[in-house]
């Protein structure tokens, strides 16, 4: 349906990856490589289609939102001193923080130069309004690293800051692109809003559950970064002294060291966390879907209804 558009993504990403000085170049070409789901460009393909845009607008769009996904992943590893990223070694392990962080920043900088060209000052506004979220979200989960006491919105919070506000600019620049009204491109971007909720809620719960070697990181990986997510907040409020004891002392010893991550794989599964966990993360796919449902019947409409589903039921 969007796989042609998606190959052509695809070269255009290579294209203005590859316009720059060749350390950012070499990064690039790296990154690409390692493959990903696109599945943010996929969504504002499907959503630019939906609202009946049909033309090179949304290629050059799905690029951006991609870039913008791409920087910000680089820029993740390096505050997380992360080791692997889909399965290889992160572009800090292999080229230095400092590298990484400035071909990140490079990154952002050609997403905008990208989104300029098409002279749209809404467009603009929305991208920018993106990466302050986006940034605003890293800090703020900077504030509460190691912490314990961190609270369901507290989590859910840097789930929509981080995460699901670019779900829903994919969504949203492809209702403005196809000129959709205000009330019927706001459902579009509810729509995206509360997918990338569900999205990262999965992802929580797979750092626990999952297989690493499908996953591309070690489980439990974000605890021992020292973040505490959604599954940990809600095996935390149902484990008591011992649940509380076991997680602090992971989060003091920056690892670990005295308690085992079997241990704390069996509290989320033992406390009724993962149950938990994947309802809430169905509740905002529902929702989700809800947000289509005034809208007619098309084979657009039917690939977006299809997605909340397979956000829930992936497995890496």
């Amino acid at each position: 349906m969007v796989r042609a558009d998606l190959a052509k993504v695809e070269e255009e990403l290579a294209r203005q990856s590859g316009s720059g000085i060749e350390p950012v170049a070499e990064i690039a070409r790296y990154l690409q490589s390692g493959g990903g789901k696109r599945l943010r460009p996929a969504l504002h393909l499907l959503a630019a289609k939906f609202a009946g845009y049909e033309g090179p607008a949304a290629i050059r769009l799905g690029a951006v939102l991609e870039l913008i996904h791409a920087a910000t992943l680089m820029h993740d590893d390096v505050i997380d001193s992360a080791d692997t990223r889909r399965g290889r070694p992160s572009t800090n392990l292999r080229w230095g923080n400092s590298m990484t962080v400035l071909a990140g920043d490079w990154l952002y900088m050609q997403s905008f130069r990208i989104a300029l060209a098409e002279r749209n000052l809404r467009i603009l506004d929305v991208l920018i309004g993106l990466t302050q979220a986006m940034v605003e979200g890293e800090l703020l989960q900077l504030t509460r690293l190691g912490r314990a006491d961190v609270t369901e919105e507290e989590a859910l919070d840097l789930s929509r800051r981080k995460t699901a506000r670019l779900f829903e600019v994919c969504l949203e620049l492809g209702a403005l692109l196809g000129g959709l009204g205000e009330s019927e491109a706001g459902r579009m971007s509810r729509y995206g809003l509360n997918l990338g909720l569900a999205f990262q809620i999965v992802d929580d719960l797979l750092d626990f559950t999952a297989d690493p070697e499908r996953l591309g990181k070690p489980v439990v990986n974000d605890l021992r970064e020292g973040k505490v997510t959604l599954p940990l907040v809600y095996a935390l409020a149902a484990g008591g002294a011992e649940a509380r004891r076991r997680v602090e002392t992971v989060l003091r010893e920056k690892g670990f060291v005295s308690v085992r991550p079997e241990e704390i794989v069996a509290l989320v599964r033992e406390s009724g966390a993962a149950e938990r966990t994947r309802a809430r993360a169905g509740e905002f796919a529902a929702e989700a879907s809800r947000c289509l449902e005034p809208f007619p019947d098309s084979i657009y409409k039917r690939a977006l209804e299809a997605v909340p589903q397979f956000v829930l039921n992936r497995d890496y």
